[in-house]
């Protein structure tokens, strides 16, 4: 199974920032959008995992979200990676207890090196929602400058969630994301 960590946006704000995105999705037809039930804040990316060492992080996980409050979180301004006229995705920024939201992510990494996964090395985390995509670099500056006055609702992540990526392929024509479990923060 192909899998990651992450924080799930309620249904409501996906909506608000759905709306706040439409516009856009033609005047830059370039971009693929993602789609806002693809929508997540990653906190670890594992990978395709066997079901031995998944049987492994699932605790692991579990700890270390009992580690962790809930937290007030809001979708604000945009960016692009990487910067400058070269950009291949856009971004939101996630605002917050960046403190907790840190060690959160840093916790999960953690806990997939533990339970034996191979995992790039970690560098800090940048909480951000990918908004689009390009297959070729492009200049996302007017549109980075446009977008940088959002500021979404508050809202509270409550759990951390290990979510299965299934892949286009066969009958699935596009990507598609499954939660597969859900542990609440404290």
């Amino acid at each position: 199974m192909r899998l990651f960590a992450a924080l799930l946006p309620p249904p409501d704000v996906l909506e608000e920032l759905d709306r706040l995105l439409e516009p856009y999705r033609s005047a830059w037809p370039d971009l693929r959008w993602v789609d806002r039930d693809l929508m997540h804040i990653t906190l670890a990316f594992y990978g395709e995992l066997d079901e031995r060492t998944t049987d492994r992080l699932l605790p692991r996980l579990e700890r270390a979200a009992g580690r962790y409050p809930a937290i007030e979180l809001s979708f604000a301004g945009a960016g692009a990676f990487p910067g400058g006229a070269h950009a291949r995705v856009l971004w939101t920024g996630v605002y917050g207890d960046r403190g907790v939201l840190s060690r959160l992510a840093a916790s999960v990494n953690a806990a997939g090196r533990r339970a034996g996964v191979r995992l790039r090395e970690y560098r800090g985390f940048r909480p951000h929602v990918t908004l689009a995509r390009s297959r070729r670099p492009m200049d996302l500056r007017p549109l980075v400058e446009e977008l940088s006055a959002y500021a979404g609702a508050t809202w509270t992540a409550d759990a951390l969630h290990l979510v299965r990526s299934h892949l286009p392929g066969g009958r699935d024509r596009r990507l598609w994301y499954e939660p597969v479990h859900r542990w609440p923060l404290r």
